[in-house]
């Protein structure tokens, strides 16, 4: 049965738009992409984060009172940054059973 367009819009997700070409990087953005973070920092909302490469961070959100680690994408608008539709949530397990899966994907890479 064909979805009709009130059930593509009940999602539970934070997403924003899905553009097929972003603007272009502003210059904070470049100077965020030259300087490669590795250590933590507390992002606007105050939680956590990393900046892994662009606009990809993997961050520490609360969601529904529980602890979350979400690695997602963003987007600017207004100049500002906003989570976007490409990403992922993971729960504290499912982190923790990823880290546990680190050296044999490691092992497997070229």
């Amino acid at each position: 049965m064909p979805k009709t367009k009130k059930d593509l819009s009940s999602s539970d997700s934070d997403s924003g738009p899905d553009d097929k070409n972003p603007p272009p990087p502003s210059k904070k953005s470049k100077s965020a992409d030259n300087s490669a973070k590795q250590s933590s920092s507390s992002g606007s909302d105050g939680n956590l984060e990393w900046l892994l490469e662009g606009k990809r961070f993997v961050k520490i959100n609360e969601f529904r009172g529980r602890q979350m680690i979400d690695i997602r994408e963003y987007y600017e608008k207004d100049g500002e940054l906003k989570p976007g539709k490409k990403g992922i949530s993971l729960s504290t397990t499912q982190w923790k059973k990823l880290c546990g899966l680190v050296d044999e994907i490691n092992s497997k890479l070229h």
